[in-house]
């Protein structure tokens, strides 16, 4: 062989693999005749112009050297002839050597190839193993592979992860560098004197397609993405062989020295036959013993794609929604079956029996008018008699012990609420949320406190989402060439840099705390300090390091701009972690915080990844956030507080700004929470007002004041207040915290209760005559005998249902239940003690014609006659007759049931979770950036893999269960997660995970100059340090290219997680990982680690709901793996775990408390199991209806709907319990004549003391500001009041009039005896 081409120095940009080699030495083409000076001055006056190329006489006679030397061609046509495009000049073909370093190529012209010195043959070994078998000549020396060795760490760092790849790409390159036989493939197109400046090498089809396939899908774990989108200058999708080697070859990158040519071919062209070395694919070991690559860098390894399972279709029947066709079914076979039963019962009345649907109340046959005298009670009935009259005489002789002595019980009452009360200076009220929706004992709160405690808190942040109004699409055309790119408007220059001197200012904001200066850099997430204290932004703008100069810099002449922001954003967005884009600016794209900032997180609005289409920016400020440090966390909230109040003043024509916070959610709850008092306040007032006036029972104008009870009101509503006061500050005593929900919630609710039975004994005494010779506590007492049973019924029930509701594993509800319980409870006790010492008081006031609160005023003495009062005669008369007669009680049963029938077919469809923009105050500027969130972005929050504590990562079999490289497990860890991220629309799983454990193994090669250490310290020695001291951690053995294990994993893990990014190491793990891994103390072993990936965007609750699902169902399968605890952590995962069993703890709670309720009542009405089964019925129909309800009125379920389910579990207890034991109780000699006195008695009192109540403050809470109390509260609270009073009021009495249970035999005859001889024999037998 007389001469080859070799080149010096070598740096291209991209490919790296694991093995390196050639195949065996190719046998030379024929020599073709060397061309005289004069054959070449004939070629190029044929092909070119004279003023277009100068040749020089060669050194040796018949040798010709040219150098075509153009007038300075425009950068179009100098990227065509780059690309091989132009005109070739293929006439020198002996060039002895390219010596020296590659930014200056030499001519060498003296002998063949030279033998390798012996202490290169080591480098030759690790760089191109197929040249390495003893005396080689090659045409390249030490130096040249010195050179091409620091050329290739970046590729290597990113390509090594699959040995194929890297053995072909290192093939391709050792062939250019290296080869005896370069005049076969490389041709010299350009020299300048003894410099070669351009060459042509010609490389196979079938190679460059080879070597692409096998580095295709090979991924950058730091980044979440494919290699290729960091080394083949654009994004991965784009990039294929041609245009990959093009940009390694191309000066345009920023670090080849002159133009390589390469040209593609399987054929002979012009004389060269093109390099076309056997090559490996991916699913293919090498020859060394490299096993194939993993399936994520291999897609061929992976077998078939994941196909998700498909989505259970709808349960239909007829086409038509299963549960509405059932519903519907249903239903009208029930009106067949009541429709022919009405016929019957009609056509055969004068022998019905007592148990007929239809009763006649003069039925001779009727068991109410035996003989029952002569009828023998049951033992059942007996026991419940005895128990009955038990409470009677209890409750009487207390009523008459209170009214004797007032003053002694009110101030005993006084006292005692004063000293619970006193406990509310210990009230301490949680507002955060994860403290109010997460039980402690939770997966989620656990998990949270595991991360929390091995990671530190997930960072807080602080975000702008900008749009403009700006409309329209301007195109960018690209100067070089291809088709025209078009930008949407919020690409504007001038825009982006009013963006900028936004995020300027924000970056300079100062605030005060404890009178310290808080600025952005003392707060912020620094990932390179203390080496780089620049702040994370997450900003477009940071692809110009935040630069006015940098964001106008471009490249151009009077006519042309070759280079700008356009051309540099396009290389960013492909490539954000690169150091240096291909365009002529050369500009970085990394942030000037040391790290990549994805264009999925800085930019909105744009349609796949065509992120020039862009309609919105989006600039995060990660902020530190702080576990158990007050003081840090205080400096954080003070400059939140002051970013918020600099965004509320900013105004700016040209853009739109939605900002938020982390702490702007919990503010605006406490601004919602302050603006809605007064709307409160006026609720309350209303309804003390009307309490207040509807108590009296006014017999003539005359004697207004002295009928009128609003001072007995007062103290009523005072008493509840009591209660509540009371039950706050017995829990506060005991440390348990308050919620907003127990301050909003609770008073509404006990008024409802305490206003009702209020309402029930002072109506009875009202209606109630005076025995002969019966003094007025006797009266009073022996009216609180009579009602205070049914009001224990009510309130005990109600109090039991609420301490069972207090299981409940949601924190929210379960202090709302004991809070409710025991402030009804002491309600209770309260009236039935002070109420009833001041009813007393208040009596005696009346009967000696003193005016209601000026007492000292006395009127003159007149006869008046006593009467009932309007409503009571209202329901006496005119409802009670009207809703029970027989043609109209069929329609009633019809209508419920219809409803209850509709209510069912909804429950199923009532949607599960909480829009976060309902928490929200109307006029917040929160809810913009709620629905710019939605809008706009396209990537969700991130997710992170924990790997507990425990797992050896020293062992090889620890590492393979969760590595994604070479020799890792086909169902590690990484392979899993990225086996989802296929089917991300099934898993939710966005991305490849990061993984720090496949980046040190990267970064620990010995192939790679990442890790090194001074031979002298032992110390960390850095890959952009120059020291002879420095030597590399592991050696160039066998041995040493293997994973490191034991104490050696260990040694060089703490430097790896210190390790700054550099242009010469970009695998160092200390910005992305030097939180994900939790050292044990003195370096001794690896605790808990992470591997992070992003869900996809999540706009509604069900989208959170199925991430969080699915994010568990994906770490449960890799527990059970690789046989080790993993569990998914994402911030949300805390708020929305609550509905992963929100159905499941709605149904738990509401049946406890219907069960609750059930025994109770069973008990307390004299052990009638009959008469607790329609107390318990009614109640379940309200509830369900509730559901059709919160369908019909779009009302999700979630906590805030639970506790207020719950709550008319227990109001309906009001509605219903008073009702049925006045049935109970009732004397009548039918069922329809029972239910007919009991609604008039007890209906009139429950309409006045809650209906009317209730609804006149519930109007008012229509015209709150806040979404949430007109969605949970307006809404909600009307239906519980409707639905009660309905179902109470109209349908119960006819239920109870068909079906009622019969009178207890035990009752009447004790009733009798009771009343023999008394005018209240004569009443009952009216």
């Amino acid at each position: 062989m007389q001469s080859d081409l070799v080149a010096d120095q070598h740096q291209p940009p991209g490919g790296s693999s694991e093995r390196r080699g050639s195949s065996p030495p190719r046998k030379p083409a024929q020599r073709k005749k060397k061309p005289s000076t004069r054959e070449a001055k004939v070629y190029l006056q044929r092909h070119f112009t004279p003023d277009l190329w100068t040749v020089r006489n060669g050194a040796r006679s018949g040798d010709a050297r040219f150098t075509r030397t153009l007038p300075h061609p425009p950068p179009r046509r100098r990227r065509l002839l780059s690309m091989g495009r132009g005109p070739k000049l293929h006439l020198v073909r002996r060039v002895r050597r390219l010596a020296g370093p590659w930014k200056k190529i030499q001519l060498q012209l003296h002998g063949p190839p030279q033998p390798l010195d012996p202490d290169a043959y080591e480098l030759l070994k690790e760089l191109c193993p197929g040249y390495d078998y003893g005396n080689r000549s090659l045409c390249c020396d030490a130096d040249q592979l010195r050179t091409l060795k620091g050329s290739l760490q970046l590729p290597l760092q990113f390509l090594s992860r699959c040995p194929a790849c890297f053995y072909n790409l290192m093939n391709l390159f050792c062939e250019l560098t290296c080869s005896p036989h370069q005049s076969q493939f490389v041709n010299t197109t350009k020299v300048n004197g003894t410099n070669v400046v351009a060459v042509q090498y010609y490389i196979g089809k079938t190679f460059s397609s080879a070597m692409y396939n096998a580095c295709s899908d090979v991924q950058a774990p730091s980044s979440n993405v494919k290699a290729l989108s960091l080394l083949c200058g654009r994004d991965a999708r784009d990039c294929n062989a041609t245009n990959w080697i093009q940009y390694m070859f191309s000066t345009s990158n920023g670090q080849a020295p002159f133009p390589i040519d390469p040209v593609f071919s399987d054929v002979e062209v012009s004389g060269f036959t093109p390099m076309n070395n056997k090559t490996y694919a991916c699913t293919e070991g090498l020859e060394d013993g490299s096993g194939p690559c993993s399936c994520q860098d291999c897609t061929k390894a992976c077998g078939p794609k994941p196909v998700p399972p498909a989505a259970l279709p709808p349960w239909t029947i007829f086409g038509y929604d299963a549960m509405n066709v059932i519903m519907w079914i249903s239903y009208l076979s029930f009106l067949l079956i009541l429709s022919v039963l009405g016929a019957l019962c009609y056509r055969r009345r004068p022998i019905i029996s007592e148990y007929g649907p239809i009763l006649d109340s003069n039925n001779p046959l009727s068991l109410n008018d035996d003989d029952l005298s002569q009828a023998s009670p049951s033992c059942c009935e007996t026991l419940g008699e005895r128990f009955e009259s038990f409470l009677r005489v209890l409750f009487s002789s207390w009523g008459s012990f209170c009214v004797r002595n007032p003053f002694v019980v009110v101030l005993g009452s006084v006292v005692l609420v004063v000293a619970f009360s006193f406990g509310l200076r210990y009230m301490h009220i949680t507002t955060d949320p994860v403290e109010l929706w997460s039980s402690p004992a939770s997966q989620a709160r656990q998990e949270k406190n595991y991360f929390d405690s091995h990671f530190g808190p997930f960072f807080r942040t602080a975000q702008l989402i900008i749009t403009t109004s700006r409309n329209g699409t301007y195109p960018y055309s690209p100067y070089f060439g291809g088709s025209d790119v078009p930008f949407k408007a919020i690409f504007d220059k001038d825009l982006l840099h009013q963006v900028l001197d936004l995020q300027l200012a924000i970056e300079n904001l100062a605030a005060t705390y404890e009178g310290q200066s808080v600025t952005l850099k003392d707060i912020c997430v620094a990932p390179l300090a203390p080496y780089n204290n620049n702040c994370t932004i997450l900003s477009v703008l940071n692809y110009f390091q935040n630069s006015h100069s940098v964001l106008d810099h471009s490249i151009g002449d009077d006519f042309y701009i070759y280079a700008d922001f356009h051309s540099h954003f396009l290389y960013c967005v492909s490539a954000p972690a690169s150091l240096n884009d291909t365009t002529l600016l050369h500009d970085p794209c990394l942030g000037t915080f040391g790290g990549p900032v994805f264009p999925w997180l800085a930019l909105g609005g744009y349609d796949d990844t065509n992120y020039n289409n862009a309609t919105a920016l989006v600039i995060t400020f990660p902020l530190n956030n702080y576990l158990n440090d007050s003081v840090r966390t205080g400096k954080v909230l003070a400059w939140e507080k002051e970013f918020i109040g600099f965004m509320k003043n900013f105004s700016n024509s040209n853009m739109t700004v939605a900002f938020s916070a982390e702490r702007s959610v919990e503010d605006e709850i406490e601004r919602e929470s302050n603006s809605d008092i007064n709307t409160i306040l006026i609720s309350y007032i209303i309804m003390f007002v009307y309490i207040s006036l509807a108590l009296g029972h006014i017999h003539s104008l005359r004697m207004l004041l002295v009928d009128s009870k609003i001072s007995l009101g007062i103290a009523g509503i005072l008493i509840v207040l009591g209660s509540v006061s009371s039950s706050l500050g017995i829990f506060s005593y005991a440390g348990v915290p308050l919620t907003l929900i127990v301050i909003e919630v609770i008073p509404f609710l006990v008024l409802a209760v305490g206003v009702d039975n209020i309402f029930i004994i002072v109506q009875t005494l009202q209606r109630d005559e005076r025995l002969q010779n019966e003094e007025l506590h006797q009266q009073i007492g022996r009216v609180l005998g009579d009602v205070a049973p049914s009001m224990f019924l009510s309130s005990l029930s109600e109090t039991v249902a609420f301490f069972l509701g207090a299981l409940s594993n949601m924190p929210a509800v379960r202090t709302f239940s004991l809070f409710a319980g025991l402030a009804i409870f002491i309600d209770f006790l309260l009236q039935i003690s002070c109420f009833v010492s001041l009813l007393g008081l208040d009596a005696r006031r009346q009967e000696r014609n003193r005016l209601d609160i000026c007492c000292c005023v006395r009127l003159s003495e007149i006869e008046e006659t006593k009467s009932d009062g309007v409503l009571y005669r209202f329901f006496k008369k005119v409802y009670a007759p009207l809703i029970l007669r027989e043609w109209l009680r069929p329609l009633i049963v019809a209508v419920f049931v219809g409803m209850l029938s509709f209510s069912i077919a909804a429950v199923n469809k009532v949607q599960i979770g909480l829009d976060q923009k309902l928490s929200m105050p109307d006029d917040s500027y929160v809810l913009d950036y709620f629905k710019n969130l939605s809008e706009y972005l396209h990537t969700g929050a991130p997710v992170y893999f924990v790997v507990e504590d425990g797992l050896d990562y020293t062992s090889l079999d620890g590492q393979n269960a969760v590595c994604g490289g070479v020799g890792c497990s086909n169902n590690s860890l990484v392979q899993q997660v990225y086996t989802a991220s296929l089917i991300s629309n099934y898993t939710t799983i966005a991305y490849t995970p990061s993984s720090w454990l496949d980046d040190y193994f990267d970064w620990i090669k010995p192939q790679s100059t990442c890790c090194r250490f001074y031979n002298s310290t032992g110390g960390f020695c850095n890959a952009s340090v120059i020291n002879t001291t420095c030597v590399s951690c592991r050696p160039l053995t066998p041995a040493g290219k293997e994973r490191p294990v034991g104490d050696e994993f260990m040694r060089f893990l703490p430097m790896f997680l210190s390790d700054n990014p550099n242009p010469k190491c970009g695998k160092g793990g200390h910005a992305a990982y030097a939180t994900a891994v939790d050292l044990k103390p003195n370096n001794s072993g690896v605790g808990a680690t992470y591997f992070m990936t992003y869900h996809t965007i999540l706009k509604e609750s069900p989208d959170f709901i199925d991430a969080l699902k699915m994010g568990r169902i994906l770490a449960r399968n890799i527990s059970q793996s690789i046989n080790h605890t993993v569990f998914a952590y994402s911030v949300f995962y805390v708020f929305y775990e609550q509905y992963l069993t929100i159905a499941y703890d709605t149904a738990l709670n509401l049946c406890v408390s219907l069960a609750a309720i059930f025994v109770v009542t069973t008990v307390l009405l004299g052990f009638e199991l009959w008469s607790a089964v329609m107390v318990s019925i009614t109640i379940a129909m309200i509830l369900v209806n509730m559901f059709g309800v919160m369908w019909l009125w779009d009302i999700s379920l979630n906590a805030v709907s639970l506790v207020n389910l719950v709550m008319s579990c227990g109001i309906s207890v009001e509605f219903c319990s008073h009702i049925v034991r006045a049935f109970s109780v009732s004397m009548k000699s039918s069922r329809a004549e029972r239910a007919e006195e009991a609604l008039a008695h007890m209906g009139s009192s429950v309409f006045s003391g809650i209906t009317l109540t209730k609804f006149g403050g519930i109007v008012i809470l229509a015209f709150s500001k806040s979404q949430i109390f007109q969605v949970f509260y307006f809404r909600m609270y009307l239906a519980i009041v409707l639905l009660g009073a309905a179902h109470g009021l109209i349908f119960l009495p006819v239920m109870l009039s068909y079906i009622g249970p019969p009178m207890n035999k035990a009752k009447v005859l004790a009733a009798n005896r009771r009343y023999a001889g008394t005018e209240k024999e004569r009443l009952l037998k009216r």
